[in-house]
């Protein structure tokens, strides 16, 4: 009787999925766009051009500024090997009232790292001929415990950034550093090391 009763409510359930569905879509037409529409360019929509780096011929300081120097290198130093540095990159200096190609910036300063040296040390000793030739107690080294020791370094860390002159947008940065211990003539060679390897990859292929 239960089996019947459930057959008879499926397939009246099965009869109303198949009447007249009582929702009808509709839809309505789009609202007219606003009149200033037409003439709005809206730019993130669009992926920004690639930026043409050939354009680039000259450059000129940042606000006319030359960068700071530290007591670990003066201005002139520091203004010197970034001039090497992006002479190598086929970029001019401008030392007249004409408009560069680029505006440029430079700062270095002091950082602390941590380094890690791993040392192994050997251990051991036993029987085997010694240095007479003979057989009897002799020391070797036939095994090694790794020593890990941390100590903290100074550095100098050199940043340059390149700045595109018409619109003021970054162009380019990058930063290297080096030892900071040295005379002052292997500080002067550090420093152009340093700059050289923060422009080493400009302009980006």
């Amino acid at each position: 009787m239960k089996r019947r009763l459930g057959l008879i409510l499926l397939c009246s359930g099965l009869a109303a999925c198949q009447g007249s569905n009582p929702y009808v879509a509709s839809s309505r037409p789009l609202p007219p766009a606003p009149a200033q529409a037409a003439g709005t360019f809206d730019r993130s929509a669009y992926p920004a051009p690639p930026r043409d780096y050939g354009r680039y011929r000259s450059w000129a300081w940042l606000n006319g500024r030359l960068p700071a120097g530290t007591a670990w290198a003066d201005s002139a130093q520091v203004a010197e090997a970034v001039g090497d540095a992006l002479d190598q990159r086929g970029l001019r200096p401008l030392h007249d009232n004409r408009p560069a190609d680029l505006w440029v910036s430079a700062d270095l300063h002091l950082e602390k790292r941590l380094r890690q040296v791993q040392e192994d040390y050997g251990y051991g000793g036993g029987y085997g001929y010694n240095r007479y030739n003979r057989y009897g107690p002799g020391y070797g080294m036939y095994g090694s415990a790794p020593i890990v020791r941390t100590y903290e370094v100074e550095v100098v860390v050199v940043r340059v950034n390149l700045f595109d002159a018409g619109n003021g947008q970054p162009v380019w940065s990058a930063s290297a550093e080096t030892s900071s211990r040295g005379t002052l003539g292997e500080r002067a060679d550090a420093l152009r090391e340093a700059v050289h390897k923060a422009l080493a990859a400009y302009p980006p292929s």
